[in-house]
């Protein structure tokens, strides 16, 4: 065995240096940071009961409120109210709002109407909604969002104190027939794995608008969305990369706290979300980059480099120590997936993992040339 290694050329070896650094730093991210999520949530404060304001904004989302607002307006919370921020609708989202507001005393709504002169995201939306809510502490979600459970409010809750400002817990998508929807499940899956273990490693970075919570004060007091008002996504990771570090941010995994929507339905209605979602990347701290770019990078080296190695130069050491790292990753990944009843994505698990990295290495490019185009 050590022969082999000492007969062997310097570029193959080279190649089965970088081989094993990747490997290492696969099995570091998992062992290090996403093993987390399988950890019990902590210094929750039993018993809380200050007073919650729902903010959503909804466009266009009329059945969608129908269906959901229900399922939010009768949470087994004591003192909450749902705020909903009705942004230039043009279906019967009024009407509903205003039908649903007799049956619901805890909901009210105000309305944002189409201005020719004037053009706005959802920022705009939000802050209207946060401005207005009456309390505090405030949870945020979208119009086709519903909760997991009837404790939703209470899972999330729970986790603010003194020092907690910011909650951030799992935003998943519903089950659905069709590769595609595994595919976007697991994409979101992931990367939901990536910023509530961050976060609990005490590197938070990110958080989404369809399941995260923090206090109106935190909001006003760093000038809400001030600092990247011209980018049209961002209302919740760019908020919460500017706003969160270790002492003030509390992931939350225990499933009654979970959301759920539907997922797209297209390849590219994902795609364009997904090329949405990337602009705000550029506005993330340079080591919240570095991390998330040291990760993806590692796996396309591990893969790529596995097959070519193992393909030219088989040796039973290099093949035990590819097949130690598949191991790890997914065993992680059955855990994990086990914590956020995500279990039939397990199956599909190392096809999706070898294949991610290309797919966002794709969307990157795509980004640069399109911005390429706008400024010729």
């Amino acid at each position: 065995m050590i022969e082999f290694f000492y007969n062997i050329d310097i570029n193959p070896l080279i190649l089965i240096l970088i081989l094993a650094f990747a490997g290492i730093v696969q099995v570091f991210y998992y062992l290090f940071f996403y093993i987390r999520i399988a950890f019990k949530d902590t210094e929750k404060t039993e018993g809380f009961s200050e007073n919650l304001s729902v903010v959503i904004c909804a466009r266009n989302e009329g059945e969608n409120l129908k269906k959901y607002i229900p399922l939010i307006a009768n949470q087994n919370y004591k003192n909450f109210e749902v705020v909903v921020v009705n942004d230039c609708s043009a279906d019967d989202t009024e009407f509903i709002l205003d039908f649903l507001e007799k049956k619901y005393a805890n909901l009210r709504h105000t309305t944002i109407k189409e201005d020719s002169k004037f053009s706005h995201g959802k920022k705009l939306a939000l802050t209207i909604g946060i401005k207005s809510a009456k309390n505090e502490h405030l949870i945020l979600t979208d119009a086709d969002c519903y909760p997991a459970s009837e404790n939703w409010l209470k899972e999330i809750s729970q986790n603010f104190n003194k020092d907690k400002t910011i909650i951030i817990s799992y935003g998943a998508f519903e089950k659905a027939k069709g590769f595609l929807n595994k595919f976007i499940r697991f994409d979101n899956f992931f990367n939901s794995i990536q910023f509530l273990s961050f976060a609990k490693a005490g590197i938070p970075y990110m958080g989404t608008g369809r399941n995260m919570a923090y206090k109106k004060s935190l909001f006003i007091k760093n000038k809400g969305f001030a600092s990247h008002y011209n980018i049209m996504s961002g209302d919740d990771d760019l908020f919460v990369n500017e706003n969160a570090n270790k002492e003030n941010t509390k992931p939350v995994c225990s499933q009654e706290s979970f959301t759920y929507s539907p997922a797209k339905t297209s390849f590219v209605k994902m795609y364009q979300q997904k090329l949405r979602h990337l602009s705000t990347a550029k506005k993330y701290k340079f080591y919240h980059k570095f991390l998330l770019s040291l990760e993806p990078f590692s796996r396309i080296l591990f893969y790529s480099l596995s097959i070519l190695v193992l393909s030219f130069l088989f040796n039973y050491l290099i093949l035990a120590f590819v097949i130690f790292v598949l191991i790890v990753k997914l065993l992680v990944l059955k855990i994990a997936s086990n914590k956020m009843k995500e279990k039939d994505l397990f199956v599909f698990s190392l096809m999706f993992d070898m294949f991610l990295p290309i797919f966002y290495l794709f969307l990157h490019t795509n980004n640069i040339l399109v911005k390429r185009r706008k400024w010729s």
